[in-house]
């Protein structure tokens, strides 16, 4: 089975009901709902999808002056996927910018749909994962 994953980011400013009131319930072009969508797959044999809530997430990698660095990144929704290639792929995002997030098993697979709130800054580190401005780690920050 496949997963396929969508990630939106909310428009704060999008009016329910104007687009009741003047499109029939449906976002215009002066009325978007979603500022961008993400949308990535796992074309593999994906086996399980688990959703994690308030969960710790290893953020890990290596500097510019090539030194390997991890921190645990706190209060994180998470979907961890387990496929043949791979025992655990994380997306996922904090739970400060959550809107909302949920997974079903289809006839074609798994799907994944994470909505996430436009107000509070955040970093797209690795594709997936979204951090909120104040959880990500500032000795990772460039001055």
């Amino acid at each position: 089975m496949k997963c396929k994953i969508h990630i939106y980011l909310l428009n704060d400013l999008y009016s329910q009901a104007f687009a009741d009131e003047n499109h029939e319930g449906n976002p215009s072009i002066d009325n978007i709902k979603y500022e961008w969508e993400d949308e990535l797959a796992i074309s593999s044999d994906v086996h399980s999808v688990l959703e994690l809530n308030d969960v710790p997430y290893p953020l890990a990698g290596m500097d510019e002056n090539n030194e390997s660095f991890q921190f645990d990144i706190p209060n994180m929704r998470l979907f961890e996927i387990s496929s043949s290639d791979a025992p655990n792929v994380y997306i996922g995002a904090s739970e400060s910018i959550v809107s909302s997030a949920k997974h079903e098993k289809t006839e074609d697979g798994y799907a994944i749909e994470i909505v996430l709130k436009d107000y509070e800054p955040m970093s797209n580190p690795i594709p997936g994962i979204f951090i909120a401005a104040k959880s990500f780690p500032k000795e990772l920050i460039r001055k």
